[in-house]
């Protein structure tokens, strides 16, 4: 879908974002009144492990959607491998993607819905095409080709691994998408990601996507969309990370940043505000200004 890689930025954006935030405030002082510190080293560790954890998380939504493209495509075209008839090799993206390492199991293995896709790499594991060493399994349950209004796509993991990191959760995208105008929702229920030291983190979030530009056009250059979101993000240090969308969210195809909107972001007792207008109206770039203690202190940063 058009929007996958913009969902994938945002994710990005804001892994970073929130230890960033705990380096920037541990600076001025503690995070609460109580226990709840954190030192700078601990917070530059958790910033890498999150960054990496979250990336983990798309990369998990990035093969289940290309999976569930293809498998669309699939079942509307026939499954061969001759191009002049129209027929698609299956899966022959995913598999540019991943390699010959993984299983792809289809059941059923026809056009009817609803059906389950398995991407199952093995107790063992295998390095990937892409690079990325995974192991354990990707299961995919579709109630109706995904780009068709209404469906749904839940991601379940089974001793899936990307890299050294555990990721287990439940991930539901759904279809909202009506009278050509592109909606969805993107969420996380039971997150969980586990280094091999013990460090980790629990994570729920919930994204709303929507297409405010560009939908009556082929070009895909022309489109903005809207997201509000929100995430509760608890290290296992006891420090807690809320994320809530201020004003709406703009993200520009033709931008590789958010380009305006605010998220008022919690950490602990400590409330803090990003806007990504800044400072330029909106305009593209990737700078946003963080303010924290009622607006008396803020910093422009650079987004990744």
């Amino acid at each position: 879908m058009k929007t996958l890689s913009m969902l994938s930025r945002l994710s990005t954006v804001v892994a970073a974002l929130m230890l960033f935030v705990l380096v920037s405030c541990q600076k001025e002082s503690s995070l609460s009144a109580g226990n709840e510190t954190v030192t700078e080293e601990e917070a530059t560790t958790l910033s890498d492990e999150s960054v990496q954890a979250e990336a983990g998380f798309d990369d998990v939504e990035d093969v289940s959607m290309l999976a569930a493209e293809e498998e669309g495509e699939t079942s509307m075209y026939g499954r061969g491998e001759e191009a002049s008839t129209g027929r698609l090799f299956p899966f022959a993206e995913l598999r540019l993607r991943l390699g010959p390492c993984a299983e792809i199991t289809v059941t059923p293995n026809d056009s009817t819905y609803p059906k389950t896709v398995t991407i199952d790499f093995g107790p063992v594991g295998c390095l990937c095409a892409d690079g990325k060493y995974r192991r354990g399994a990707i299961i995919i349950h579709l109630t109706a080709p995904i780009r068709r209004p209404g469906a749904v796509m839940t991601i379940a993991l089974d001793s899936f691994y990307l890299n050294r990191a555990k990721i287990e959760g439940t991930k539901i995208l759904s279809n909202l998408s009506e009278n050509g105008n592109i909606k969805f929702t993107v969420q996380v229920v039971g997150g969980k990601v586990t280094h091999p030291n013990g460090r980790g983190y629990q994570y729920n979030s919930m994204k709303y996507v929507r297409q405010v530009e560009g939908g009556n056009t082929r070009p895909v250059r022309d489109d903005v969309f809207k997201i509000e979101t929100r995430s509760s993000t608890q290290f296992n240090n006891g420090v807690t990370v809320n994320l809530n969308t201020e004003t709406p969210l703009v993200k520009k195809t033709v931008c590789h940043w958010i380009s305006d909107g605010k998220l008022k972001i919690r950490i602990n007792s400590r409330v803090l505000f990003l806007d990504f207008g800044a400072p330029n109206n909106g305009d593209c770039d990737n700078k946003a200004l963080l303010t924290w203690n009622n607006g008396a202190n803020s910093r422009m940063i650079t987004l990744p």
